[in-house]
């Protein structure tokens, strides 16, 4: 594998990137994986020096070598866990919430709420996590 040389602009673009700003810390062991090769040590040596796996090293190397040195940096946005619940599902819970609450009960708790809400088609495994958060991201509070 051909060994990575780093122009003295980026050396000196990365060492001020480590100095200024805000970064996060996965851009800094980015940034300081590529000094560290540059200055010729090893993936070993690199591993140990900034505590981190060889993978993250070797990726950060590949990144480099195949993309640029902006993408070596950048951290690529990350999909996250698919939405379970549509804003039409959002709308129930809300349009429930916003009810008369259940004889003898003051009002509707996220307890109440959540067992409500599974007796209905498309809700049978929702949770009170899930109630909570589109009634917060409503602004509506049960309390």
């Amino acid at each position: 594998m051909e060994k990575i040389k780093l122009t003295e602009k980026e050396v000196e673009y990365l060492n001020d990137f480590v100095k200024m700003g805000r970064k996060s810390a996965r851009e800094l062991t980015r940034a300081h994986i590529l000094l560290l090769v540059n200055d010729g040590k090893k993936e070993m040596e690199i591993k140990d020096t900034l505590r981190i796996s060889r993978a993250t090293v070797s990726n950060t190397k590949k990144k480099y070598r195949e993309e640029s040195l902006q993408n070596a940096l950048a951290e690529k946005p990350r999909s996250g866990q698919p939405k379970k619940y549509t804003e039409k599902h959002a709308a129930e819970v809300i349009a429930q919430a916003c009810t008369e609450s259940p004889d003898g009960r003051k009002r509707w708790t996220l307890t109440l709420l959540t067992e409500e809400m599974r007796k209905k088609d498309g809700f049978e495994t929702i949770n009170k996590e899930s109630i909570r958060l589109i009634l917060k991201k409503a602004k509506l509070n049960l309390g």
